[in-house]
């Protein structure tokens, strides 16, 4: 008897990723809640996520694909008022994606984009009700706030996590 492995891919978001991608926000959005003004689904840069994430501003969108079919995606894009954090925005998953390691894999690949950049933080604010994603950010180093960061535009979420990373070592040759 032989298993099928199915084949997962995450790559930089493309033009004909859009409107894949914006279901998939709108609707696992939906499946917890997070439908209006004050969530993420909501928000303007769903409909054309490719033009809202470029690495020359500083962001980029990975989508995750299983057996070739966009399945979810993750972004990352500086915090508003901030040059040095970094946000972790959008990480949504279809359910038949989910027990994959596509959400670790989508959020690792937006830390790795974020430490390339240069950003010193990241913040992501979710809803209580979305555990596994919180359980994921935990595992990722993420630590829970007592508050939103800056003038978060999605009021409707009740958590807020904030992850660093120390500042690359100096070596002797930095101090030359």
């Amino acid at each position: 008897m032989t298993t099928h492995t199915p084949a997962l891919t995450i790559t930089p978001i493309t033009p004909r990723d859009d409107a894949a991608i914006c279901r998939i926000i709108r609707n696992v959005g939906a499946e917890f809640g997070a439908v209006g003004e004050g969530f993420g689904p909501g928000d303007d840069e769903v409909r054309c996520m490719s033009r809202h994430y470029r690495p020359e501003a500083n962001s980029r969108y990975f989508v995750a694909r299983l057996n070739g079919e966009v399945v979810g995606g993750a972004g990352l894009a500086p915090l508003r008022g901030s040059r040095s954090i970094c946000e972790l925005k959008k990480l949504f998953l279809l359910p038949a994606a989910r027990g994959y390691g596509l959400g670790r894999r989508l959020a690792e690949a937006c830390l790795a984009f974020a430490v390339k950049q240069g950003f010193s933080a990241c913040y992501l604010d979710t809803l209580s009700s979305m555990t596994d994603a919180i359980a994921l950010y935990e595992k990722l180093g993420f630590c829970r706030l007592d508050a939103p960061l800056m003038a978060s535009a999605h009021g409707g979420c009740d958590v807020w996590m904030l992850k660093e990373w120390p500042a690359p070592a100096q070596t002797d040759m930095d101090l030359i």
